[in-house]
Parts: C-alpha cells; sequence; structure tokens
C-alpha cells in the first residue's frame, strides 16, 4: 500500500460526506452545528422560480444514473395548473455494487431532509415521500428519527418557520423490488400497486403520483440541493468538469485495500481512485471492472485513464450510473461474473414484457450451460441476438441493463468464454445446474 500523491488527494472533495464522521452526525444538534438547515433559511427567502434557475445554473445532473439536468426536471412541472404536486425521492437503491445512498441515509439523513424541503418548495409540493429500499432497515429508522426531529424543531409541517409554507414528508419501505427503482414502477408501487413500470408517454412531470405533477429524484441528487444554495452555482461548479459538475460518491468495492466511499470531483480517473483506496489487493492486478453496477458495460485494464464523469465514460462506451464500481483481478472470471449478474435480473424481472421475461430466462440457461462445459460456438450468437432482441425493446432499463455485462465481456473477454467451450477452463457449475434450470 503507497500513500496517496498530493495531487490525487486533492482529487477528494467531500461536500455530502463531510458530516459522516461526526459524532452522532445522524442527530439533528449535530447536523445543525454543521450548517444544518442553514440553505433551507436562506432557500426560504428567496422565489421558487429562482431556486430552480440556480439549480440549473449549478449544472447538477442526476445522480441515480441517467444523469438527467435536475433542475431542467424540475422546470418541467406546470405551475398553476390547480392540481397538488409531489416530491418522490427514490431511495430503492438495489443494484448489485450500489451502495452510496444507504450510507448517506444512515451517516448523514438530515441532509436529505432538508434537501426534501428546499426541492419541494421549489416545485411548490405540500407533499413528499421518500420511498426507501424494504431491506434497509437501519436506514430507514434513522430517516425516520430524522424525520420526526425535522417535525419536532419546526422545519416540517405546517407554516414551516413561519414563512406560511406547508409541507408534510413520509417515510415509506417498500417490499424490495429491484423494478421499484425505476421511477414508474415506483410511483406504482407507492400508490398500493404491484411494482411495473408505466407506459410514457405521459411522464411523471404531468402524471406522476396520483395522476399528478411528480419529480421524482435520487437520494445523491436531493441532499446536493442544500450545499449549492449554500455556496452558489459557480462555487458548485468549481468541482468535477464542464459539463459534469460537483463531486461524485465512488463506491468502490472488490479486490482492493480499502473499499469504501470516495467523494471526488468527477473526472477523476480509476487510477486515481485506486491510489487512494491503497491499490490492488497483494497478489492481484485489475482485468475488468464497472463504473456505475452491475447494469453498466464492463471496462477493462486499459480504460484505467478514463474520466469518470457522463461524458467520458460514454466515450468508453459505457455509462456512469450509480458510480459503484465494482473492481476485479486476473483472479476472477467475467464469464462467472456476467452469469451472477445475469441470475440476479432475470429473477428481479417483473415479467412485464416479453423480451426481458424470456430474454433473461434463456441467457441464464445458456450461461449455465457454458459454465458446466456444455456451451457450443452457437451459444455466443445465441447470447448476442438475445441481447439485441432485448435492447431498446423491453418496457424500461431493466431489460437494457442486463444486456450490459453480457455484451460488453464478450467484446472484451470472448476467450474466456471460447475457452470452456473448447474445454481449457475447467467447468465452475456442475451438471446438476442444468437439470430443471429455471
Amino acid at each position: 500500500m503507497t500513500t496517496p500523491r498530493a495531487e490525487t488527494l486533492a482529487k477528494l472533495t467531500p461536500v455530502l460526506t463531510k458530516r459522516w464522521l461526526s459524532p452522532d452526525a445522524w442527530r439533528i444538534g449535530t447536523y445543525e452545528q454543521l450548517d444544518g438547515y442553514a440553505a433551507l433559511r436562506k432557500a426560504l427567502k428567496a422565489h421558487p422560480d429562482d431556486l430552480i434557475q440556480l439549480i440549473k445554473d449549478s449544472g447538477l445532473r442526476g445522480r441515480g444514473g441517467a444523469g438527467f439536468p435536475t433542475g431542467l426536471k424540475w422546470g418541467f412541472i406546470p405551475q398553476g395548473d390547480g392540481k397538488p404536486h409531489y416530491l418522490v425521492v427514490n431511495a430503492d437503491e438495489g443494484e448489485p455494487g450500489t451502495c452510496k445512498d444507504l450510507p448517506l441515509m444512515t451517516h448523514d439523513p438530515h441532509a436529505l431532509v432538508e434537501g426534501v424541503i428546499i426541492a419541494s418548495y421549489a416545485i411548490r409540493a405540500s407533499r413528499a415521500y421518500i420511498y426507501i429500499r424494504g431491506e434497509a432497515v437501519h436506514a430507514a429508522r434513522r430517516l425516520r428519527n430524522a424525520v420526526q426531529e425535522a417535525y419536532d424543531r419546526g422545519y416540517l409541517g405546517r407554516n414551516i418557520l413561519r414563512t406560511g409554507y406547508d409541507l408534510e414528508l413520509v417515510v415509506h419501505s417498500g417490499a424490495g423490488a429491484y423494478i421499484c427503482g425505476e421511477e414508474t414502477a415506483l410511483l406504482d408501487s407507492l400508490e398500493g400497486f404491484r411494482g411495473q413500470p408505466r407506459l410514457r408517454p405521459p411522464f411523471p412531470a404531468t402524471h406522476g403520483l396520483y395522476a399528478s405533477p411528480t419529480v421524482v429524484n435520487n437520494v445523491g441528487t436531493i441532499a446536493s440541493v442544500p450545499p449549492i444554495v449554500l455556496g452558489g452555482a459557480d462555487w458548485w461548479k468549481t468541482m468535477g468538469t464542464e459539463k459534469s459538475s460537483g463531486p461524485m460518491i465512488y463506491s468502490l468495492s472488490g479486490r482492493i485495500v480499502n473499499p469504501g466511499q470516495y467523494e471526488c470531483s468527477m473526472g477523476v480517473t480509476l487510477r486515481e481512485l485506486l491510489e487512494l483506496a491503497g491499490g490492488m489487493q497483494p497478489g492481484h492486478s485489475l482485468r475488468f471492472w464497472t463504473p456505475g453496477g452491475s447494469s453498466t458495460p464492463l471496462l477493462a485494464a486499459e480504460h484505467l485513464d478514463v474520466p469518470l464523469d457522463f461524458e467520458g465514460v460514454a466515450a468508453a462506451g459505457s455509462i456512469l450510473g450509480t458510480t459503484a464500481t465494482q473492481i476485479f483481478s486476473d483472479q476472477d472470471c467475467p464469464v462467472y461474473a456476467t452469469y451472477r449478474w445475469l441470475e440476479f435480473y432475470h429473477h428481479e424481472s417483473c415479467g412485464k414484457c416479453t423480451p426481458c421475461r424470456e430474454g433473461n430466462y434463456w441467457m441464464v440457461r445458456v450461461y449455465r450451460r457454458i459454465l458446466a462445459g456444455q456451451g457450443t460456438h452457437e451459444d455466443l450468437d445465441t447470447l448476442l441476438d438475445t441481447c439485441d432482441n432485448i435492447l431498446g425493446r423491453s418496457f424500461c432499463g431493466l431489460g437494457d441493463g442486463a444486456t450490459s455485462s453480457v455484451t460488453s465481456s464478450l467484446k472484451y473477454f470472448k476467450q474466456d468464454y471460447l475457452d470452456y467451450i473448447e474445454g481449457r477452463t475447467a467447468p465452475k457449475l456442475s451438471e446438476k445446474t442444468l437439470v430443471g434450470a429455471h
């Protein structure tokens, strides 16, 4: 393990993570001592339209994967329509490798609560929801405690800080379905229906929760709002790149010395992140990695210096996604890793559309055959053909994401597939997995 160079350490920009190590950081007293709710007081003195413009000027883009401009999304909400407006925070976070929202809600829940209040005020919403994954029991407890503390202090409820603004905030625990991370499936689940994606248009901006104008944002997106209100758009843009402004929490896991959360200016490279994390584990060398979770195309060791921002990763043929950087070494098998991810997507498919429901089912069976040493060269063509029938033809992004590791692993590591098929690599699965495979 080597000490990171000064120029690499300068890439660390703790904004959302700055309070995480403070004693009792999740309690409102600690939060208020460290700038907590100062941004809310400032925001409530501004016109809602000015807040939307501030977020537009900052260049903040969604931290949930798609990277859509946040201020633009807020601006889509029609005003003066006579309908109730809603803010919904997507805290479902269920993708393999993704783990930035849960620690934020666990260590600094008031950052999210304050962001919710400011965002709701900006879009003229009087009711907001945080939809959190059902398995995240500890984070949900911390969040509910923070919400109650905010009510007790007058930051939530009626006549917030005597400004005449009212807001009710509800923390809702889902039932643990990955599909509910898709915003329209989340809305259906929140309404009490089975979580399945909706056909768009109409879009949530006009027909969202209860068929009313709704903004759905990720935890990291909303938690970024208070710092922007306090520091200003120009300050926010001193971090990151021209088109990908601000800091980002990169979740590093896998074959590294110090896995964890590293908040850096967007545009940092994997080489720099590895330096911050103490490098690869002894005896391991980098072979492949995901820039943004299991739904993003794999990258290889040759991509060490790709800027990890929306444009840089896209230029390399992948997606920044949720910045869940899973790191694999020369002792890991890309075929087996892809199989395990595919099992997840097969299991989590809601079944609403045929390409995703049937395509992932059949691809899992093909992978089991290959890994059991019974694959054929035609299987590789079958995988690519199946991906072609899923990508862009599924009802939502789950199907598209499932194909990412398949096509990218075949692009960079086709020889690994051939080694299983041609008998140079010993089978990883037994023939028993082929009996009654589902």
